[in-house]
């Protein structure tokens, strides 16, 4: 997935997110930091959100059932791999993968996902915390075979 591809997604369900959270238009443009006219020619496909507005969105609406259904997982999570091509620190807990996940690779301390929906990857530690994500497969790979290594020595 794409920085192009997130706006894209982001621009078309602007107007469910705000729905969602049972805001009015003008309520809305003013907690994302737009105008209410660019809101309003978001919500009718006539320009695309900015990479920022994208941001601001997936962050303050990270529990939003259409944006974590659209981009398959949770919101910042797509967004900080796609902003730092890719992350390499341990993060937050994870439930594991239960949902939208793909297990392509395990090791008896790691695991190795795929994202059904953006097809980034992740790698969990054994108590399903997220220390690395891409969306490159060789380099998650790779990833894992260092980790891996490092656990063996």
């Amino acid at each position: 997935m794409t920085k192009e591809e997130i706006i894209l997604i982001i621009s078309d369900k602007l107007r469910l997110v705000r729905t969602e959270a049972g805001y009015t238009q003008d309520k809305m443009a003013t907690v994302i930091g737009l105008s209410k006219k660019t809101l309003v020619q978001i919500e009718k496909g006539r320009v695309m959100a900015s990479w920022t507005a994208a941001v601001a969105i997936c962050a303050l609406f990270k529990d939003s059932e259409t944006l974590t259904t659209s981009l398959g997982g949770e919101p910042l999570e797509v967004i900080e791999t796609i902003a730092r091509e890719g992350i390499d620190y341990r993060k937050e807990k994870t439930l594991g993968g239960k949902i939208w996940w793909k297990d392509i690779k395990k090791t008896d301390e790691y695991i190795l996902q795929q994202n059904l929906f953006s097809k980034h990857y992740r790698i969990l530690d054994a108590e399903a915390y997220r220390i690395f994500s891409s969306f490159d497969e060789e380099s998650s790979c790779k990833r894992l075979e260092e980790l891996t290594t490092e656990q063996d020595t």
